[in-house]
């Protein structure tokens, strides 16, 4: 396995590009806009920027990892020699769903298909498509630091693509771990009721923004707030996780706080946006670059 095509070039699909290429697989990354392929590689050369300068790798390892990507718009085009497809598409299961059926129609027989999807079911996305080679491969954000793959079995996925996968991982410096196909999986069935819980604490007056976040990072040891992480995430990704695990169980417990809701529909979707429970706007950063020469 040699050739991999990555389908989506914004943060989890340039992180994965960036992976593969930096452990010598040749990559073709895959996206309908220009620009989107654009800011993914400049993304992926601003990491190994930084990667270089904390002397993680050379920059001759950097130049060999970007001439191991080559971008393209149409999926047909960069599929045609993929040993295994990773969509990491938008959560939205019927453009997955659109995606899994164009690669069954056009990829050769060996190849696998994985999803990087957080939340959504495999067996429900690879019912596009012949199941026993689809499989989901979770990777966490920003994929090229962080070590966990979670490795989803759909409901017909094979022995032999999941040993496959698991391996492949393993040669990414990855730790894969198995999980079944339920909604949220491991990580987000655990994550998401936490972080929704914070947005409740926030919504009921119980404690402020950094209040809530402080007695998380210094009290439980969590490396960063609840609520700064929801930023990170994109309030949109948090509540579409928690829709479909609400969906999947009919459990209250994962229904999306209001105040969720609410800031989703008012655009306030966290860093990428410029404002979500903190501010990132540039004048904020300014505030923040004047106060620290006074």
């Amino acid at each position: 396995m040699k050739n991999i095509a990555v389908i989506g070039a914004g943060t989890m699909g340039n992180g994965i590009a960036h992976t593969f290429a930096q452990n010598g697989f040749k990559v073709n990354l895959i996206d309908v806009s220009e620009a989107s392929l654009k800011r993914g590689m400049d993304t992926i050369s601003r990491n190994l920027d930084r990667m270089v300068s904390k002397e993680k790798i050379t920059e001759a390892d950097k130049t060999a990892t970007l001439a191991n990507i080559s971008t393209f718009t149409k999926i047909l085009s960069g599929i045609q020699k993929a040993d295994l497809v990773v969509e990491a598409a938008t959560e939205n299961l019927n453009l997955k769903l659109r995606i899994f059926k164009e690669l069954d129609e056009t990829c050769a027989e060996h190849t696998i298909l994985a999803s990087n999807t957080s939340s959504i079911s495999i067996t429900q996305i690879a019912a596009a498509t012949k199941p026993e080679r689809v499989i989901g491969m979770h990777f966490m954000n920003p994929v090229p630091i962080m070590e966990l793959v979670e490795v989803i079995r759909g409901y017909n996925t094979s022995n032999e693509v999941t040993q496959t996968i698991m391996a492949l991982s393993k040669k990414l410096g990855k730790t894969p771990v198995e999980v079944n196909d339920y909604p949220g999986f491991v990580a987000n069935r655990i994550l998401m009721p936490m972080l929704n819980e914070a947005i409740e604490t926030l919504y009921n007056g119980v404690a402020g923004v950094e209040e809530i976040d402080t007695v998380m990072k210094l009290g439980m040891a969590h490396p960063m707030g609840p609520l700064q992480l929801v930023d990170f995430i994109g309030l949109d990704v948090c509540l579409s996780i928690l829709n479909v695990m609400y969906n999947g169980f009919k459990n209250p417990k994962y229904a999306p706080c209001p105040l969720l809701v609410n800031m989703v529909n008012a655009g306030k979707l966290g860093v990428k946006s410029g404002e979500g429970f903190y501010d990132y706007s540039e004048s904020k950063k300014a505030e923040k670059v004047s106060k620290q020469f006074k």
